[in-house]
């Protein structure tokens, strides 16, 4: 089930970056489709991402994000739009989100989002502008800074005999979550540490669980504000649960049957349906569940 993460890929089209004709005729080709962000949210229009000509495309920084299927696809980040409560970010984006279409939004808010944090130059400290559309920031010296992506692992831990009615996850909950809202563990991977030891450090940080074997599932880039999520899956040596009472409010051992029950009362609100999240606790359970955040 992870392989949907990974399937609707496309050509970033990293070769014509600076390339200045090539993408001025993409540009100038009506067919090429165009998102808009309001710094780093975007405005659903009727449940769905609203895909622009470059005509309609306001004013701002245009980011070349790839071809898919033959057709150029940009992204335009204006400070100039107004994020109102209609520009969703992009956990509040997830359900408009088409499998085709995630990874170039994750791309475009990846950018955006770095962009933004990343205003001057970490060498000279002069105003940074962004090349080679969007995917590098040169200052007035000539130092060039570059996008960085840091690791993080996102795990569902399980106890009790695989396959059976008694086997059961682990999820918890963030204190400033919506009551219900419950996902799968996450957090940093730190230097000098492997991923399957930061997989057993934050779960025994989190919630006081000793994890032993831990598997690797798939992986997805989450942009808030530059992770790669690692799934895992791994199995748990303990079973009391010691909150931090920090990062988790509440967790709680799951069987498929009350994952099922909660979800379709609405009293679970599981992750979003592109999520690796929910990929992981659907790839458990068996089958795609009721609902999402």
């Amino acid at each position: 089930m992870h392989e949907r993460l990974s399937s609707a890929r496309y050509d970033r089209a990293s070769a014509h970056r600076a390339d200045t004709e090539w993408i001025a005729e993409q540009w100038a080709d009506p067919a090429s489709r165009v998102v808009v962000l309001a710094g780093t949210r975007i405005r659903p229009v009727d449940g769905a991402i609203e895909w622009l000509s470059p005509a309609q495309a306001p004013g701002g920084a245009r980011l070349m994000l790839g071809v898919r299927d033959g057709i150029a696809h940009f992204a335009v980040v204006t400070t100039e739009l107004a994020a109102t409560d209609a520009w969703l970010p992009l956990r509040s984006l997830l359900s408009f989100l088409t499998q085709e279409e995630a990874p170039l939004i994750l791309h475009a808010v990846g950018l955006a989002e770095w962009m933004s944090a990343t205003r001057f130059c970490a060498r000279c400290g002069l105003p940074l502008d962004p090349v080679k559309e969007g995917h590098e920031l040169v200052c007035g010296h000539g130092h060039t800074t570059f996008p960085r992506t840091d690791p993080a692992v996102i795990m569902l831990i399980t106890h009790g005999e695989p396959g059976t009615a008694v086997e059961q996850c682990l999820l918890g909950r963030h204190p400033t979550w919506p009551a219900g809202r419950f996902s799968t563990l996450a957090g940093f991977c730190e230097p000098g540490e492997s991923l399957e030891d930061a997989v057993r450090r934050e779960v025994m940080e989190e919630v006081g669980i000793d994890v032993g074997d831990v598997e690797y599932f798939g992986n997805q880039p989450w942009p808030l504000p530059a992770s790669l999520m690692l799934g895992f899956t791994g199995v748990a040596a303990s079973t009391d649960i010691v909150c931090d009472e920090d990062e988790i409010e509440d967790a709680r051992w799951f069987t498929r049957e009350e994952l099922r029950a909660g979800a379709e009362t609405g009293e679970l609100i599981l992750p979003g349906g592109v999520s690796i999240s929910r990929s992981l606790i659907e790839a458990w359970y068996g089958e795609a569940l009721p609902g999402s955040w």
